[in-house]
């Protein structure tokens, strides 16, 4: 038993569970004492105390002696502090642990596709640095990315789907040195599948643009390399060249509906495009309130700012489903892996923080054939 690992374990599952040290004392029927003891390493716990823990926590008991390896080579910043940071980062740590493992016995690593770019990536020069990384993924100035996880995966980036109930957190990134290149997401059902695209793009901006940023230790948002990762993660979805072509043949569509059709074809935000009409200098900044009015005139609802249109009336399209943004590669790797007998079903389903019973059932599935 390590001490320090379970000290770290309790404390950070309490935190993430937003319980005090006497709430959770009350749910394990310990002494108030007794949890600050055991957070501060003072103690050595009997295994019914730690049951009793882990039940009023809801994670499995072996989750509190599972040693927790902290991310260094990580861009992980935020504008307000975040009570979660030490459960994201350990969470971070062990799927990147097993992502990096099970490359390693399948001996399927994928080399960093745009590392031979990153190096003419200026942050000068945002919009050709977009361009510079879509030629080196053979990407046409005029076409959409359909599956944005897909083609980063493809290229050597690891995509980790994290949900955290947080409005405030939607991404990180991580470097090569630290079992990366990667980029992590927010897939917490509040934030909209359009966000999740944009904030892999987002993170994607970060590690060729800033790559010498990379340091734990650096917590607070630097907002001219936001912006940065900002208009790169716009260019790289929605080129200006392609974004004319879709905005000139919709012409004749209203105003909103115009905005609907171009978000659509190139799986972006409605902001998003609403910021490039901004950017190029075809609106002013009175655009955003125009089309909020149009929006509820058609609609007959407003159209709040941290959502995208879900297909309520005719005036708006269906919204992307969360099958839009969806990791495969470990998945797949893990499905590899147990068919093979190099893991054990308990370790896949442990990897991918299921049950047992889950994980049979997800095999049986795995049988289904075309």
């Amino acid at each position: 038993m390590n001490p320090k690992a379970l000290a770290q374990n309790i404390r950070r599952f309490r935190v993430a569970k937003r319980l005090s040290q006497e709430a959770l004392a009350d749910g394990a029927g310990l002494s108030l004492p007794a949890v600050k003891n055991l957070e501060l390493e003072r103690t050595k716990p009997r295994m019914r105390t730690l049951q009793a823990i882990a039940r009023a926590l809801d994670v499995r008991l072996e989750d509190l002696f599972l040693p927790v390896r902290e991310p260094r080579i990580i861009r992980f910043r935020s504008a307000k502090r975040m009570r979660n940071r030490e459960n994201i980062l350990a969470e971070v740590s062990r799927k990147l642990d097993d992502f990096n493992y099970l490359e390693d016995i399948l001996s399927q690593r994928i080399p960093f596709n745009l590392e031979a770019v990153r190096a003419r990536c200026s942050r000068e020069r945002i919009e050709e640095a977009a361009g510079l990384c879509r030629t080196q993924l053979k990407l046409n100035p005029t076409e959409p990315i359909p599956d944005l996880c897909g083609l980063l995966e493809r290229e050597g980036i690891k995509v980790l789907p994290l949900s955290m109930g947080s409005e405030g957190f939607f991404g990180l990134s991580v470097g090569e040195e630290d079992g990366g290149p990667a980029v992590v997401v927010n897939t917490w059902n509040r934030i909209p599948v359009e966000r999740r695209i944009f904030s892999a793009a987002h993170e994607l901006g970060h590690l060729m643009l800033h790559n010498d940023a990379y340091d734990v230790a650096q917590v607070n948002e630097n907002k001219e390399e936001e912006h940065e990762a900002d208009r790169f993660a716009g260019h790289f979805l929605m080129p200006d060249e392609g974004f004319r072509v879709e905005w000139n043949e919709a012409a004749g569509l209203h105003f909103v509906n115009r905005v609907f059709k171009v978000k659509a074809f190139f799986r972006v935000s409605y902001k998003t495009v609403l910021r490039r009409l901004q950017d190029q200098g075809f609106v002013d900044k009175s655009i955003w309130q125009k089309f909020n009015i149009e929006y509820q005139h058609r609609s007959g609802r407003k159209l709040p700012f941290k959502e995208e249109p879900m297909g309520v009336s005719s005036a708006e399209p269906f919204g992307m489903q969360r099958f839009d943004f969806m990791e495969g590669r470990f998945h797949r790797l893990i499905r590899e892996a147990v068919e093979k007998e190099l893991i054990s079903v308990n370790r896949g389903a442990e990897m991918l923080r299921i049950g047992i019973e889950e994980m049979y059932d997800l095999m049986r599935n795995w049988a289904v054939t075309l």
